[in-house]
């Protein structure tokens, strides 16, 4: 459910396993248990997996993929991890993105789309993630929110018009790189839920 939609324009955008359970438990360890517990529905969190994330885009990593020796044989190539689409007269960007750790208990009370152009997010320290989604289409309601904890190996692709929430790093300081849309035309439309849904690791 939604109070309001804001839209940002500009020319690109503004706005932001098996082994689970010990993933989880090294996650919650980093943060400490730290974050103030607040009113609202606790939102499962399960693994990110391929299946588990194909309406919302793609993983990307290397198990699992098409992949093929290159180089003389001193290379593996992992192949075509995701439909990247910079959109209507928009071109393919590459940034980093230094992302403040969340405190957990984590209050979602928003989340954003870019409905131009899909968006990547490839993690270059290693440490695991959160990623929270919701299907294209009108404001999503707290029910539709579907959360994953992604490995310090795994990235997301979200496609066009994917609802999202910005960046959630977890345990430290965090940088990603990131691949999308430079070009005309406001990428970034915010949503506000009417009450917070929580994310917990425990």
């Amino acid at each position: 459910m939604c109070a309001s939609i804001s839209i940002r324009t500009g020319g690109f955008p503004a706005c932001a396993c098996g082994a689970v359970r010990p993933l989880r438990a090294a996650v919650v360890e980093a943060v400490g248990g730290k974050g103030a517990e607040e009113a609202g529905a606790r939102l499962p969190v399960q693994p990110l997996t391929r299946e588990a994330f194909a309406p919302f885009g793609q993983v990307l990593a290397a198990e699992g993929a098409e992949h093929f020796t290159i180089n003389g044989g001193n290379t593996e190539r992992f192949h075509d991890l995701a439909s990247l689409d910079p959109g209507a007269g928009g071109r393919v960007i590459v940034s980093i993105f230094r992302g403040q750790p969340r405190p957990l208990p984590f209050a979602v009370t928003m989340m954003e789309r870019h409905p131009l152009a899909s968006q990547a997010f490839m993690p270059l320290d290693g440490r695991p993630y959160l990623v929270v989604v919701a299907p294209p289409g009108a404001a999503p309601q707290a029910g539709e929110l579907r959360a994953f904890l992604a490995t310090g190996h795994q990235g997301v692709n979200y496609a066009p018009g994917v609802w999202h929430h910005p960046l959630l790093a977890l345990g430290q300081v965090s940088d990603f790189l990131v691949i999308d849309r430079a070009g005309p035309g406001p990428n970034c439309d915010e949503v506000a839920l009417e009450a917070p849904v929580m994310l917990h690791l425990d």
